[in-house]
């Protein structure tokens, strides 16, 4: 390391080689956007990773993208330069290793941070309903490959105290653990709405709901369109917009359903993958947020929903509750007749979901990009600091 007036100063390196193109990336996007490096003894960071990857990072004077070929390419190429290239690159280049995919093959190298980003290898009750499948196996795959990269890391980052007790319970964690949640894009916070009576609403003109999230089997779309179904068949003025990617697997199966419960599609719509950039205004037009998922590790859509200012019907399952803390109604995904009188309840009362809308705003505010790239530079550095006191780069 180097010593500057008695502080040190590290050089960082982040390996973004496994990095999908939705969370993870924007995790780290915008992280490094509001980043302040130098507080924390950082003099440097450098980034490996593919073309397009390294284009969605800001640009920053402290802050050096690498283009990687191999990385551009397959798994079999992604792989072979993490685990034979990356060592040596490290070795020459940085003092501490930030892997934030979670599952890392650098060799022996230490200091080595990384992150815990995916429930689903974790909790095997979730992972079941994948059945005999190629996504069954991969889960598996990364499950021994995420316990074996925590167990021999020198510091791990999960974002929810949830997915800590929950991961724990399966494998081993290194000696340095912190908690660091994600933060929220600040065009998703807008000021929560006045909130209309249910009179004012009708069949032809319903109280609008809206589902963001991938369509798949833990997410429970299917089950939240028999609620809705139900509720319009008791006569109630509401709808909902589905949004997002879809497992191809899952897609099918929800197509079905909507096409058997509202076959013109008039208050049931799966409207798709909306690009990230335009999501916010989705929120604009909705009158509450739903999300019915069984498994997260953090889901940034459910912040979003409440930074947005829309009253909030959620899963009570894993860290759900952790991150609304009371500002929302929970109900079990897995039940249709729970879901329905979650909703209802909303639809019903306009004071409640004037109060919950408040209060899921205001509690939004406490996730901010600025606090998680503090608290994670932070904890790299005194990782870094404490694990490897004498630098072998060169």
């Amino acid at each position: 390391m180097i010593l500057a007036e008695g502080a040190l100063r590290l050089f960082v390196g982040i390996d973004a080689s496994n990095l999908g193109p939705g969370g993870s990336m924007t995790h780290l996007t915008n992280l490094l956007a509001v980043a302040r490096p130098g507080e924390h003894g950082i003099e440097r960071i450098v980034v490996w990773g593919g073309s397009a990857k390294l284009a969605r990072l800001p640009e920053r004077p402290w802050l050096e993208k690498v283009a990687v070929p191999a990385l551009d390419g397959g798994l079999r190429g992604r792989l072979l330069w993490q685990r034979f290239r990356l060592p040596a690159l490290a070795r020459e280049r940085c003092d501490v290793l930030f892997v934030p995919g979670g599952n890392a093959r650098p060799g022996g190298f230490h200091p080595l941070v990384t992150m815990s980003r995916n429930m689903l290898p974790f909790e095997w009750h979730e992972l079941r309903r994948y059945g005999l499948s190629r996504m069954t196996l991969r889960l598996l795959l990364l499950r021994f490959g995420q316990s074996r990269t925590f167990a021999r890391a020198d510091g791990l980052i999960f974002l929810t105290e949830y997915a800590r007790e929950a991961v724990s319970r399966v494998a081993k964690l290194p000696a340095r653990v912190s908690v660091i949640p994600h933060g929220v894009e600040e065009r998703f916070r807008i000021a929560p709405r006045e909130q209309r009576p249910l009179a004012a609403y009708s069949m032809e003109q319903p109280l609008r709901a809206l589902y963001v999230s991938i369509i798949d089997v833990y997410k429970h779309q299917g089950n939240v369109a028999h609620a809705v179904h139900a509720l319009r068949a008791a006569g109630l003025p509401i709808a909902i917009d589905f949004v997002g990617p879809a497992y191809a697997p899952a897609l099918a199966p929800f197509r079905a359903t909507l096409r058997e419960l509202d076959p013109k599609g008039v208050f049931l719509r799966y409207i798709g993958a909306v690009p990230f950039a335009k999501l916010h205004e989705l929120h604009r037009d909705a009158d509450l947020f739903v999300f019915a998922s069984s498994c997260e590790n953090m889901p940034n859509v459910l912040l979003e929903g409440m930074a947005a200012g829309l009253p909030i019907a959620c899963s009570s399952r894993g860290p759900m509750p952790e991150v609304l803390d009371g500002t929302g109604l929970c109900f079990d995904p897995e039940r249709v007749d729970d879901l329905a009188r979650a909703l209802r309840e909303l639809a019903e009362d306009a004071a409640l979901r004037r109060r919950l809308a408040a209060a899921a705003s205001e509690r939004a505010r406490q996730f901010s990009w600025e606090r998680c790239a503090r608290e994670t530079l932070a904890f790299i550095a005194r990782t870094g600091a404490e694990a490897r006191p004498l630098s072998g780069r060169r």
